[in-house]
């Protein structure tokens, strides 16, 4: 994808652990965050606690979404997605995107990678790999601070 290309329509999963949620839902209320992540990454793993902990500290500001993107035969175990998950504390809406549908659409190759986009539904920034989190913080308070000017 590139930036300020229109998010995709949140369609092809092949299950939504958590709950449900529809592009309809997402813009136009908030800026949105997707979280690419799979089962068999470590980085995925390292990186969890500071997903759920931005995830909570902008609760109120910001929607996040994780993106569950198998990257062999044994990444499709529902039970062992859903066990993971749990593990971890996914408490957020989980696409699980066994056929790569939502994927393609993000054209996204990596895991864990991030996409922000704007109340608009604008992609802002993308960023893949394990550290980073202070940038994604940074981007994330940028399109934040541009809804906030804006209202």
């Amino acid at each position: 994808m590139k930036l300020r290309e229109q998010m995709p329509e949140l369609s092809g999963a092949t299950e939504w652990l958590n709950s449900e949620v529809t592009k309809e839902q997402l813009v136009g209320e908030k800026p949105t965050l997707f979280h690419f992540w799979s089962i068999s990454c470590h980085l995925c793993k390292e990186a969890m606690p500071q997903v759920n902990e931005f995830r909570d500290q902008y609760r109120d500001k910001l929607n996040v979404i994780a993106v569950h993107m198998p990257r062999s035969e044994d990444d499709l175990n529902i039970d062992e997605i859903k066990r993971v998950a749990a593990e971890h504390d996914i408490s957020q809406s989980i696409f699980v995107d066994s056929e790569h549908k939502l994927t393609d659409a993000f054209e996204n190759q990596y895991v864990p990678a991030y996409y922000v986009f704007d109340k608009e539904g604008r992609l802002r920034h993308f960023q893949a790999g394990g550290s980073g989190m202070k940038m994604l913080e940074k981007r994330v308070n940028r399109v934040l601070s541009e809804l906030e000017n804006s209202e």
